[in-house]
């Protein structure tokens, strides 16, 4: 059987979007003769914990652990709040505070590509024996952080071993980074470190095809496209049916750049003039909620018909998902974002309700929306339209009939993903 090591900062007890893409692709690459060995951090501070996904990790699989030195625990003397913001790319777009922009231009300057970067060395003197034991002749490392990205460039150079490097998420075209306040030189060695990585490596891994032409504008190595996806449901929660009201649900973080501001005036329109519709009506936010956001549901005359959750456990978030009406997508509006997925989006796919999706023009995941058929896209201009779409729904969830006939959403089976995973390997 192939090995291959598998370079990740996040994995179970980490929740969040981050850890599911690996702890998926591991559980598969067994059925295709892949033999997966993790590495992962022994003492990380993770901003989010879900330990109902340690239970996914397969009993044979081999994991690796080292100690990391983490320099947020030293911030979060400051702020432990913003600190955890801001290593999780939780970044305000209105008027940050001081604190805030002291924590970002350290964050920014102090540690490139991320504060990750004392985890290379140590990791490169350790994993040079794993791999010579383990007979291992391939490497994965996934970002971000993408300081682990440095740890495949240094083991490259020493090591006979082919490199594949997967970036869950943008380096420097990402929207956060504009945000971090650097100077000049600092930018420059970014974009110095991420085309050493992207030449560096053999193949390049990327979530949508736009973060993939943004790289192939600075590489010519091979950069291949495969998405996050969804897998079965597994929770050992009981189905309980679906909700009685009309529940429109978001999951995740909602929060300044994510504010659809339009769908709550259409809302707020609707109750105002359908008694049915208001007395049906109830919009669920399941995380964090930036507090513009809230401000702005509140303005509309909405508070009343907003139940708030913070961070749930992913069994959780599923069964939230399936037994909503109507579940919201929002991404941020900007050109920068078109390439962005939400992870939840795929989950949203197998849930099987509709999908209301709000983003910038020539979104990606947007694009995803129409293709199989699951939901309605549009901007954040939009009215007329969002809200001709809402009572369309609303009308049939009257009827007991509001469902949605997605297709060929398969091919985001985490099995199927992990399929064309073991081909590039």
């Amino acid at each position: 059987m192939h090995k291959v090591l598998i370079i990740s900062y996040y994995w179970p007890p980490a929740g969040g979007p981050g850890v599911q893409r690996w702890l998926k692709f591991v559980k598969y690459l067994p059925e295709f003769d892949i033999h997966p060995v993790i590495y992962i951090p022994k003492n990380p501070k993770y901003p989010i914990t879900d330990s109902s996904l340690i239970k996914e990790i397969p009993k044979n699989v081999t994991v690796y652990k080292n100690e990391i030195f983490e320099p947020y625990t030293y911030a979060g003397f400051l702020s432990k709040t913003k600190t955890k913001q801001i290593s999780s790319g939780v970044i305000s777009d209105d008027n940050p505070s001081f604190l805030e922009k002291i924590l970002l231009w350290i964050r920014g300057n102090m540690f490139i590509p991320d504060a990750r970067k004392y985890w290379v060395r140590p990791s490169v003197r350790f994993l040079t024996d794993i791999i010579k034991k383990e007979q291992i002749d391939t490497i994965i490392t996934t970002g971000p952080p993408h300081s682990l990205h440095l740890i495949g460039l240094e083991l490259k150079k020493i090591l006979d071993v082919k490199w594949l490097a997967d970036f869950r998420d943008p380096w420097t075209s990402i929207g956060y980074h504009s945000k971090l306040r650097l100077t000049k030189a600092s930018e420059k060695k970014h974009r110095e470190l991420e085309k050493k990585v992207a030449n560096g490596c053999d193949k390049l891994l990327v979530t949508s095809n736009t973060t993939k032409v943004e790289f192939e504008s600075i590489t010519t190595k091979p950069v291949y496209v495969i998405t996050n996806g969804y897998d079965i449901p597994e929770s050992d929660l009981p189905f309980s049916g679906m909700d009685k009201k009309f529940t429109l649900s978001h999951i995740g973080s909602l929060l300044t750049g994510r504010n659809p501001e339009n769908l709550w005036k259409v809302l707020s329109e609707i109750i105002s003039e359908n008694k049915d519709f208001k007395n049906a009506f109830q919009l669920n936010l399941i995380g964090v909620v930036g507090q513009d956001v809230l401000n702005c549901i509140n303005d509309n005359g909405l508070k009343f018909y907003t139940r708030l959750k913070n961070y749930v456990t992913h069994e959780e978030a599923v069964n939230y998902q399936r037994r909503s009406q109507l579940l919201l997508l929002a991404e941020i509006d900007s050109p920068y974002t078109r390439g962005i997925i939400p992870g939840k989006l795929f989950e949203y796919l197998a849930a099987k309700r509709p999908i209301l999706a709000i983003g910038p023009e020539d979104w990606e995941g947007g694009e995803i929306v129409k293709n199989t058929n699951s939901g309605f896209v549009c901007n954040y201009n939009s009215l007329s339209d969002l809200k001709a779409v809402i009572l369309k729904w609303f009308h049939l969830y009257q009827q007991g009939n509001l469902m949605v006939s997605s297709v060929n959403i398969q091919e985001y089976n985490r099995r199927t993903l992990t399929a064309k995973l073991a081909e590039l390997l």
